[in-house]
Formats: structure tokens, sequence, C-alpha cells
């Protein structure tokens, strides 16, 4: 959890230090005729605070955040259980299983960018640079070529789609989510055909017995859940969700 701290501060700590001006506090004060203090906070923590909101947005929009808890909660409507995993449960399991598997791409953010610039072995320019390029490869191994050349048609820019270091992080990115968001319907239709089979089984059995003011939902409810239990349901797509990633 650490080295994650790190890692995701090096992506903003470059930034802070080349737009502050250097020798300046980031606290003063004033000492007023009447003897009162006045405080003021230097542009630089300012920055620094602003910047610190966008880390959220860049866990889970540049790694494999958004794929996992749209599965999981595609997987919740399917079984019928519209609050069980609770959405608590889910975020937590995601972010669990984020760290899992962007371990590789955090690993080299912090060896190549993050600890030299602790170090003061390099300077916040570099360690920028070098803290980006394994989120982009990884998103780059992601992506689909549809959906990154759309959005570099609507940048309106020259860029080479094979060459990483040419594609800014602002085409990157928006591609990047597109195709996840698509990859994870694709994989969250797959998971509802059989709970979907079940249903209209259930349903079927029913109108046959005449029992049509009774809701299938609850009949079916107990096979889905039975049967999502028999199959080691969880195993089985925290695994697919875990293997669909391609990290080098």
């Amino acid at each position: 959890m650490m080295k994650l701290l790190f890692v995701l501060l090096s992506l903003l700590l470059p930034s802070v230090a080349m737009a502050a001006a250097p020798g300046l506090d980031a606290l003063t004060v004033t000492t007023n005729p009447n003897g009162s203090e006045t405080y003021t906070m230097n542009i630089q923590v300012l920055v620094l605070m602003t910047m610190l909101t966008f880390l959220p947005a860049a866990l889970l929009m540049m790694t494999c955040f958004t794929r996992i808890v749209i599965v999981l909660s595609l997987l919740r409507q399917a079984i019928g259980t519209m609050s069980t995993p609770t959405n608590q449960i889910i975020i937590g399991l995601g972010l669990f299983l984020t760290f899992f598997i962007m371990g590789p791409v955090f690993d080299r953010v912090y060896d190549n960018a993050a600890k030299p610039y602790m170090d003061g072995a390099i300077g916040g320019e570099v360690a920028l640079e070098r803290a980006q390029g394994p989120f982009k490869k990884f998103m780059m191994d992601q992506v689909r070529d549809t959906d990154l050349a759309l959005f570099i048609d609507l940048s309106g820019k020259q860029i080479d789609e094979k060459d990483l270091n040419t594609i800014p992080l602002s085409v990157l990115v928006p591609a990047y989510v597109t195709s996840e968001l698509k990859t994870a319907f694709q994989i969250g239709f797959i998971i509802f055909i059989p709970f979907l089979i079940i249903d209209l089984v259930v349903a079927s059995v029913l109108m046959a017995m005449g029992m049509m003011m009774l809701s299938p939902l609850i009949v079916s409810l107990p096979f889905k859940i039975m049967l999502f239990v028999l199959v080691d349901g969880w195993v089985l797509v925290i695994g697919t969700l875990a293997s669909s990633f391609y990290v080098t």
C-alpha cells in the first residue's frame, strides 16, 4: 500500500514542483499592527490540494478498476440480489483486485519514477514522463484500435497510433475507458445468459401450473444462487476478470 501511495503521488508531485516557484514558503504569517496574525497559503499548497482531487479519477480511469466493478455489478443484477453484495463490498473487492492485477505496473512506476525522484536522482519533468510510461503501455495493451482511432480523429492531431510516445493521455485515457466499458458489457452479457435461462424455465413452469400471481423471481432466486455456488462462480468470475487483462 505504501508503494502504491508513492506511485500515485509521483504522478502529481513533479507537476507541483514544476508549477511552484523555488524558495517560497508554503505558509506565511504576517503580524498586524494590533498584534493579530494573518495566515497566507502559498499557491504551491493550493495547487497540490487541487491536484490531489484527481487521484481517485486517475486510479479509476487508468487502471482495470472500471471493468471489474461493472462486471461485478452486472453479476449481482443477473443473480437477482439487488443489494447483496453491497456496493461497499463490490468497491472494496474491485480495489484490491486492481492492486493485484496492476502490481507489475505499480512496481515499474515506483522503480523507474517514484523512487529516483524521492532520492533526488531525477527531476520532476523526467519523473512525470517515466511515471506515465507504464500506465500508457498498460492502457495500449487493452485499448481497441477502433476506439483509439476515433479519439485521434476527434482530437484533430497528427498522431501515430503505433508510437506510444506520441499518444497523449488526453487521447489515450478516453479511448481506454470506452474500450473497457465495451469489454465489461460483453462479459456481463455472457454472465447473464445462464441466469436468464433459469428465469425463463421457472416462468414457463409457473405459467403452466397456472400460478401467474406468483413472481418468478421469488422462485428462481434460490436456484440461481445454488447454481452459482455449485459451479464455484466467484472463482470463475474473478479468475476470468484477472486473466482478461494483458499485463507485461
